[in-house]
């Protein structure tokens, strides 16, 4: 109970007068009153002021008295309590941001970024690949059609330097940028496979190509 509240509910008391009696007098709801008594109301100057006159005592205490610029100061830190939820939020927001990464989406240049994807991240890993090495290639143009890729699918990707056999890799060779099938020959020798309704092939030996990247799963363009 504040030092004020006591005050007005001893001379209420004092009086005889009930507390839905003096909340009638003062013009305020009963409930109000009984939570300023109880101090969980902080009652303004100009209230108490009021109540003085009606109860004929005098109920400020020096260290207790709020005036009115005080009670405007409490209702401007009670307007603030959203914003430090929005700032809760925000907490949560980077929580989850820690567990969850933006994957971008390349063209095969891997410089002009087309969108993104949020993927969850477990381990420092995406799909049990390095995070930073993951990204998703879209698909730009039927070429490798009959592996069911076609143009403005997204393929999820990771980088690489070499290739494995039977693997689809995005590879550099002959002055172009290519998604194809590797077949691994040996003596250092490749077969890269693309089919646009018709199986085409390839040979060609390691050291002519760059590889770029390796595709682990197409999503389709619905």
């Amino acid at each position: 109970m504040s030092r004020v509240g006591e005050n007005i509910k001893q001379a209420r008391e004092k009086s005889g007068m009930t507390v839905k009696a003096l909340a009638k007098k003062l013009g305020v709801a009963e409930k109000y009153l009984n939570e300023v008594e109880m101090g969980r109301k902080v009652a303004p100057e100009s209230f108490i002021d009021k109540a003085a006159k009606v109860l004929k005592a005098d109920l400020n205490d020096i260290s207790m008295v709020v005036t009115d610029e005080a009670l405007m100061e409490e209702k401007k830190t009670l307007k603030e309590l959203p914003k430090r939820n929005v700032e809760s939020s925000e907490v949560w927001t980077d929580a989850f941001s820690s567990v969850l990464r933006s994957v971008p989406i390349y063209d095969y240049s891997l410089s002009n970024k087309k969108g993104s994807k949020e993927m969850p991240v477990h381990s420092n890993k995406i799909d049990n690949y390095p995070q930073d090495k993951v990204f998703y290639l879209e698909i730009e143009d039927d070429e490798m059609n009959g592996f069911r890729m076609l143009k403005g699918d997204i393929a999820f990707a990771h980088s690489v330097k070499e290739v494995s056999n039977n693997g689809f890799f995005l590879v550099d060779y002959k002055g172009k940028r290519k998604i194809r099938q590797v077949k691994v020959l040996g003596n250092a020798k490749l077969l890269l496979v693309s089919n646009a309704g018709s199986l085409i092939t390839e040979t060609m030996e390691l050291k002519e190509i760059d590889v770029i990247a390796k595709l682990e799963r197409v999503e389709i363009k619905l």
